[in-house]
């Protein structure tokens, strides 16, 4: 459907300009909120009437904006939601609530001002765009904490969601510990066949026929040794 723009819009064009869209977007969006005309004659001979006006009206609107973004732009919200240990929220927060949240601050706007591809899902510091006009626009950051105590913390740069990462990377700091950090003398420790650690007494009980018939080998010696000094 071929539309005539009231005013800019992004990735169209700007206010006057006649645009190709999809019949959808057009009868959905553009003609109700008041964004476009249907392409004819009699719209463009209205449109051509009104141009002066139309762009009085915009000018006037996004002064309006500009002022509301010098006092919302760069503005923190916190947003208290439960959530797992890794930070995946049990919920989320959608559009809604940053509208809502915007509205307890003293700042109307519609949920089709706010850029958010899809809802908020882990905790964090979120950064939101705001259209406040075609050609205005605000960002704001959404502190989205499970207490207000964490939010202060995430502001203070802490990353709450890697808490876990931290704790497996100590348990197998742990696991990799070798012999020489364990035992306060490592060259008296035995293994089995397997690379477990055994005692030295467990050692001598092996079930190998060397290992045995050596250690038959050197008590003898020990014996023969030991009968030689008391002779």
């Amino acid at each position: 459907m071929d539309v005539i723009l009231l005013e800019r819009v992004a990735k169209l064009g700007q206010m006057g300009d006649t645009v190709n869209v999809k019949d959808g977007y057009a009868r959905n969006f553009l003609l109700p909120q008041g964004k476009a005309l249907r392409a004819n004659k009699a719209n463009m001979a209205h449109f051509e009437s009104q141009r002066v006006q139309l762009e009085a009206r915009n000018l006037e609107r996004k002064m309006e904006a500009e002022g509301v973004a010098e006092t919302l732009n760069g503005n923190t919200y916190i947003a208290v939601r439960s959530a797992g240990e890794t930070g995946q929220l049990y919920g989320s927060v959608a559009a809604r609530d940053i509208v809502a949240t915007l509205d307890e601050n003293g700042f109307s706007i519609s949920r089709n001002q706010v850029e958010l591809k899809a809802p908020i899902k882990i905790i964090g510091l979120h950064e939101i765009i705001i259209m406040l006009h075609p050609e205005v626009e605000a960002t704001v950051t959404m502190n989205v904490a499970r207490s207000e105590d964490e939010a202060e913390r995430q502001a203070a740069g802490e990353d709450l969601t890697r808490r876990d990462a931290f704790d497996d990377e100590d348990e197998a700091e742990e696991d990799e510990l070798s012999i020489e950090d364990v035992f306060e003398n490592p060259e008296d420790v035995v293994l089995d066949e397997d690379g477990n650690v055994i005692s030295a007494d467990e050692a001598t009980e092996t079930d190998d026929p060397q290992m045995a018939e050596a250690d038959d080998a050197t008590h003898g010696e020990e014996m023969k040794q030991d009968g030689e000094q008391i002779g």
